[in-house]
């Protein structure tokens, strides 16, 4: 059972320092491409979330750092994400390769239209 952190920060602080850079990075990503959005612990990792709505969550894990994006900001980066292994909403980014910041931002700006759009309907 992995263990319960109420902020990004503690949960961040628990990894190793080059985890802790990559986790940062993703962060930091994340925040530039939408800046309305806040930050929480869902399902024991961290999330971002707009207007109430779930933006993206990521996690580390012992080879990869997963990213949530819903099945819908997966799907639209499919070919982007071809080279990753995935699942249904998710998408593992290995360890030791360089962390895919410009395309973590172009699904979370993606996430950011969808959800706003939905909001103005």
């Amino acid at each position: 059972m992995p263990a319960k952190y109420d902020t990004i920060d503690k949960y961040i602080a628990s990894f190793p320092t080059e985890i802790q850079r990559m986790l940062q990075s993703i962060r930091q990503s994340i925040q530039q491409a939408c800046p309305k959005a806040t930050e929480t612990i869902s399902y024991a990792i961290p999330t971002f979330k707009l207007n109430g709505k779930f933006l993206v969550y990521f996690a580390a894990f012992k080879t990869h750092i997963g990213f949530y994006a819903t099945p819908t900001g997966h799907a639209e980066f499919e070919e982007d994400l071809s080279a990753y292994k995935q699942g249904k909403g998710s998408v593992q980014f290995p360890l030791d390769k360089p962390m895919p910041l410009n395309l973590i931002k172009r699904i979370v700006k993606f996430r950011e239209k969808e959800i706003l759009n939905a909001v103005n309907k």
